[in-house]
């Protein structure tokens, strides 16, 4: 079922104006790398996990709301923005591991995780590895759920892709790509919905350091079939945790079905779709991002974690249809693409 924001108002709670300098990037040293990171507000974390490619900057319109009722943490990954770069592992379980390891520098001890594409799978992976540290996931266009993925992440995952990204930035190039997404906006294509943001991703790798911790990342989560990790053989995990997924409905990156396949395969998780909104939803719609997260903080509690409960879902393992749950055609399609999955893991 998808639910009507309008049904639910956010809670009426006091709100703290958010200075400009607690904007301002920070940073911190973990295992001897710079991991840059904004931090603002008070009261529950909300930790904020950007996708490929991209950096905190893509949140930055969205923290000062957030951060009147929420402390709000949003780094940079290591290989992203202005953290280092360093020839290291950019796996999505090294990502949670960093994102965990930057929390405790700070003193905090468990959060609301919300992550956008990439950052979908981080967060995901995170609730995995550190159950008793997520109070709640919030996944927006996330990664992780099926095979499909844009054909151009595809074809920059293949050999020769430092050559291709290198291309966009000589001269002449960027008029000729700002042509192409302006004809792709005119005929109303999913793709020219999103293309602008793509493109920013590219304005974002300047060099060939940056370029090659981009490549390394892509590498880590997509070769040239698509997807090659998986977060659907245990979302049964998530029972018990409060979960909201956001989507396009126009996603030209991550297509729309995969919302409808992790909400079938997360018990008791909730869907919104933002119609016309591509792979970015709250640059399309910010208002109503933040009062969808503001709501889902103020009237859900924070998952109550116990090693019990977690032994016995592991035990009881995914359910199935066989136990009685009906057949569906989603229920069908999560579980053709948990076939397809079989060689895939995000451990």
């Amino acid at each position: 079922m998808v639910d009507d924001p309008r049904r639910h108002p956010p809670h009426t709670r006091r709100l703290r104006p958010v200075a400009d300098g607690e904007l301002a990037l920070q940073y911190r040293t973990v295992h001897g790398y710079r991991r840059a990171f904004r931090m603002a507000g008070q009261g529950p974390a909300l930790v904020l996990v950007h996708g490929i490619g991209d950096s905190s900057a893509t949140w930055a319109e969205l923290i000062p709301d957030l951060a009147r009722t929420h402390t709000v943490i949003a780094p940079d990954l290591l290989g992203h923005g202005e953290s280092d770069k360093p020839r290291a592992d950019y796996s999505v379980a090294a990502y949670a591991n960093g994102v965990r390891d930057l929390l405790t520098t700070l003193g905090i001890e468990s959060a609301t995780l919300v992550g956008h594409s990439l950052g979908g799978g981080v967060a995901m992976q995170f609730a995995y590895q550190f159950p008793e540290r997520t109070e709640r996931l919030i996944l927006v266009s996330a990664g992780g759920v099926g095979r499909e993925v844009n054909p151009v992440l595809r074809l920059v995952s293949l050999p020769g892709a430092h050559l291709m990204l290198s291309s966009l930035r000589l001269p002449g190039m960027r008029l000729q790509v700002g042509l192409a997404i302006h004809l792709m906006k005119l005929l109303d294509t999913d793709l020219g919905q999103d293309a602008p943001d793509l493109l920013n991703l590219v304005d974002a790798l300047p060099d060939e350091t940056s370029r090659n911790a981009f490549i390394r990342t892509l590498r880590a989560v997509v070769d040239w079939r698509g997807q090659v990790v998986t977060m659907l053989d245990r979302c049964y995990l998530t029972e018990g945790m409060p979960t909201m997924l956001l989507w396009g409905d126009r996603d030209s990156v991550v297509p729309v079905r995969h919302a409808y396949g992790a909400h079938e395969a997360m018990p008791g998780s909730r869907l919104e779709i933002f119609e016309g909104a591509g792979h970015f939803p709250f640059h399309s719609d910010p208002a109503r991002f933040v009062s969808l997260v503001e709501e889902f903080t103020a009237t859900t509690a924070p998952a109550d974690w116990s090693r019990e409960h977690w032994r016995e879902l592991l035990r009881e393992g995914r359910p199935g249809t066989a136990l009685g749950r009906p057949e569906t055609a989603r229920t069908r399609a999560v579980e053709r693409d948990l076939r397809e999955a079989s060689e895939r893991s995000a451990t």
